[in-house]
């Protein structure tokens, strides 16, 4: 694909992106988005387990960033009500799901920079 390549105007939350790695960014970028997604790869996870894996996070943002992630169709939020205590978990999409050769490939890509420059201790 040419990247100069003339494309059309991407149109998304009364936003126009000029290019589609705009718009992925928007979709995906920020310091915790991408961090949320590649945790959920490797199966469902409840809110508590995502803070348990992501103990840098707040749970204000952690809360904004899933509401995010579910309404731009990343993740899945299933509640479940038969029993007490409500339970909630969090799951890829398939669009979610899609993502997840690009995540693997980044990170892959942050552990080898970073044992490069001997940031791994």
């Amino acid at each position: 694909m040419d990247v100069q390549e003339k494309r059309p105007v991407i149109q998304y939350n009364d936003k126009a992106f000029m290019c589609s790695t705009s718009f992925a960014m928007e979709l995906i970028g920020g310091k915790w988005k991408s961090v949320i997604l590649i945790y959920l790869i490797s199966g469902k996870k409840r809110y508590s387990e995502l803070r348990k894996l992501i103990p840098t996070i707040t749970e204000r943002t952690l809360s904004l960033q899933l509401k995010q992630l579910e309404k731009d169709g990343l993740l899945l939020r299933k509640v479940y009500t038969k029993k007490p205590p409500l339970k909630v978990e969090y799951s890829l999409t398939e669009m979610g799901q899609s993502l997840s050769p690009v995540l693997i490939s980044i990170a892959e890509w942050g552990n080898k920079i970073a044992e490069e420059k001997g940031l791994i201790g």
